[in-house]
C-alpha cells in the first residue's frame, strides 16, 4: 500500500493545480483527502466503495476515474492508497475471502469433535458471499491465486489453514484431508458458478475471465505461521484433476441411481 505521502503520478489532483486554472462548469469535488459524505478517504473505504460500485454496475465498468466520481474525489486521489486497478481487485478478492476466516468467536460455535458442523458452516458462507456478491464472485473464482494449489473460493492461507487443521484435529489423516479439501472446493465452486451466473443474467463470468487472462502472476506468499499448509504443501500440488473428475462424476451417477431407485419403490 502506498502511504499518503507517495507522490502522485503526472498532472497530480485538482487541490495542486493552479487556482487561476480555467475549467468547463461541471459538478463540485470533495476535498481529495476526504469523500463525498463518507469521511476521509483511505484504503479500506475505497475497497469498500469498489465492492459496492462492483455490486451495481458490474465488474466491466470499475474504472479508476469511475470509482473517483463514485467517491466524489479525483482518481489520481485514489493513486495515495491503492496502485492502480490490480492492486485493487487483489484486496477486492482479500477482503471478501478473508470473510471466512474463522475467528475466536465463531471457533466457540464450532467447537466439538465433529466435523460436519464447520463444513456445513463453512459452505453456507461461501454460498451467502456469493450471493450476496454476485457480480464479483466469479472474480474470486477465477483471478489467479497466490498459489497454485490454493483452489477457489476457498483461496485465502488463513481459510485453507482453518480447513486442514479442522479435519486433522478430528481424525482426518492428511492425505484423506487434502482430498476433503480438494472434492469441497470443487462442489463449492461448479455449484455456485452456476447460480450467481444465473442471478446475473450472465452464462459465462465473462468480466472476470477477462480480468485473469489480463492480470499478471501473483508472487509466491510466505507460508510462516500456517503450519498445516506447509506439511501438506506437497500434497496440495499434487495434480488429481483426472481422478477427482472421476469421482465426483461416479458420486452423481450414484446419486441419480438413488433417485431411480426411490421412484421404483
Amino acid at each position: 500500500m502506498n502511504p499518503p505521502g507517495t507522490p502522485q503520478a503526472p498532472g497530480g489532483d485538482r487541490s495542486t493545480r493552479s487556482a487561476g486554472s480555467t475549467r468547463s462548469a461541471g459538478p463540485a469535488r470533495t476535498h481529495d483527502h476526504q469523500a463525498s459524505g463518507r469521511g476521509a478517504l483511505n484504503r479500506d473505504l475505497i475497497v469498500s466503495a469498489a465492492i459496492e460500485y462492483v455490486d451495481e454496475h458490474g465488474l466491466a465498468m470499475l474504472t479508476m476515474r469511475r470509482l473517483g466520481e463514485h467517491l466524489g474525489v479525483e482518481a489520481m486521489s485514489l493513486y495515495r492508497y491503492v496502485n492502480g486497478r490490480e492492486d485493487l481487485l487483489e484486496e477486492i478478492v482479500r477482503r471478501m475471502v478473508d470473510s471466512l476466516h474463522v475467528d475466536s468467536a465463531r471457533r466457540e460455535l464450532l467447537a466439538g469433535p465433529g466435523w460436519q458442523a464447520y463444513l456445513q458452516w463453512l459452505a453456507h458462507a461461501v454460498r451467502r458471499l456469493a450471493r450476496q456478491h454476485p457480480q464479483l464472485f466469479p472474480l474470486i473464482a477465477t483471478r489467479h491465486p497466490a498459489a497454485p494449489w490454493l483452489r477457489p473460493p476457498l483461496r485465502s492461507l488463513d481459510v485453507v489453514e482453518d480447513f486442514l487443521a479442522t479435519l486433522v484435529d478430528r481424525g482426518f489423516s492428511m492425505e484423506n484431508a487434502v482430498m476433503a479439501y480438494r472434492a469441497f472446493t470443487s462442489y463449492l465452486l461448479g455449484y455456485l458458478l452456476l447460480e450467481v451466473s444465473t442471478m446475473s443474467g450472465r452464462t459465462v463470468a465473462e468480466d472476470s475471465l477477462t480480468e485473469v487472462a489480463n492480470s499478471p502472476p501473483p508472487s509466491p506468499m510466505p507460508l510462516d505461521g500456517y503450519p498445516h499448509i506447509q506439511r501438506l504443501e506437497t500434497l496440495l500440488s499434487q495434480d488429481h484433476t483426472d481422478l477427482e473428475f472421476e469421482l465426483s462424476l461416479e458420486d452423481m451417477l450414484d446419486r441419480i441411481e438413488r433417485l431411480l431407485a426411490n421412484d421404483r419403490s
